[in-house]
């Protein structure tokens, strides 16, 4: 049976509707599988099941190494931008008190002359170092005609013509964030999470593939499920158990440890493989359409 005339038909001055889907033209949309979503018992930093789970307060819960690894590494790069922060400050405090020298000193030579007569003019080389004191590879000080011949010269290529930027240090931020969710994290914030393992016959944990349940109404927690942990004793529930007994009875189920409404914390789902959390996520891909297509490179958005 032929083919359809209207999909064949390639003389046009305009891409048909089925030409632009074949060429990925425009949104391109696509249904995220289970490989693409990170399951909800796995770190955020290492993406691995958890070793010893830590949430925050926000709900993004990590390996207990792994996040104290973090925070030392954040607490040692801020003592390095203090002490950096520290010399700059130094610098700056040396060389405004040699400004001041040199200003008393112009003041006191202006005195002299003054008061003196004929004394030999200021000049700023008896006082100021110049970086272009020795020049060349054999390290020969230059003449006063060579420094002015460097000093105007258009040879931005030398490395001793090239003008220097000073690089400013601001002082830095001393608190540690948090590297999910990019708040402000302490460690004395963090709190273990426990979660409840499916030990039954028919559903024997392996070693890489454990299942978890609600201790509440025994269901299987999954990514599609909304999880609160308690942030006073750590048991993880649904949040409809959560909403229907420990918000009404202020109590844990588990350990009848009290809580407060203010314990509750909603676990983050796990995210995608783009750099975003939430239903909506939009990314965009280069693509390329081939040289005859006349379209060259063209950025698709993607939905999902």
């Amino acid at each position: 049976m032929p083919q359809r005339h209207s999909k064949n038909n390639n003389d046009l001055a305009f891409f048909t509707y089925d030409e632009k889907r074949k060429l990925g033209y425009g949104t391109q949309k696509e249904r995220l599988g289970k490989d693409s979503i990170k399951p909800f018992d796995a770190c955020c930093l290492c993406l691995k099941p958890f070793i010893d789970p830590m949430s925050c307060h926000k709900g993004h819960v990590f390996c207990k190494e792994c996040i104290l690894e973090c925070l030392l590494a954040q607490k040692k790069d801020i003592q390095r931008k203090l002490a950096a922060h520290a010399a700059q400050q130094k610098q700056e405090k040396e060389e405004e008190e040699e400004k001041l020298m040199l200003q008393k000193a112009k003041e006191l030579d202006a005195f002299d002359q003054q008061n003196h007569g004929a004394v030999p003019q200021y000049s700023d080389r008896n006082y100021s170092r110049d970086k272009n004191g020795f020049h060349g590879a054999n390290s020969v000080k230059v003449t006063s005609y060579e420094e002015e011949a460097l000093r105007t010269m258009k040879a931005f290529w030398l490395p001793s013509a090239t003008p220097e930027a000073a690089v400013k240090v601001d002082a830095p931020d001393t608190s540690t964030i948090c590297p999910e969710g990019r708040e402000k994290l302490r460690l004395k914030t963090l709190f273990p999470v426990h979660f409840t393992e499916d030990t039954s016959e028919q559903k024997k944990p392996k070693v890489l593939d454990r299942t978890y349940l609600c201790p509440s109404c025994k269901v299987t927690l999954t990514n599609t499920m909304s999880l609160v942990a308690l942030s006073s004793c750590g048991h993880v529930f649904c949040k409809k158990c959560a909403d229907r007994f420990m918000a009404v009875d202020k109590v844990c189920l588990i350990c009848n440890k009290p809580c407060k409404e203010r314990n509750l914390v909603n676990l983050e789902k796990g995210g995608t493989g783009f750099a975003g959390h939430g239903d909506h996520l939009e990314a965009t891909d280069f693509k390329h359409l081939g040289s005859g297509s006349g379209l060259g490179l063209v950025r698709p958005a993607t939905k999902t």
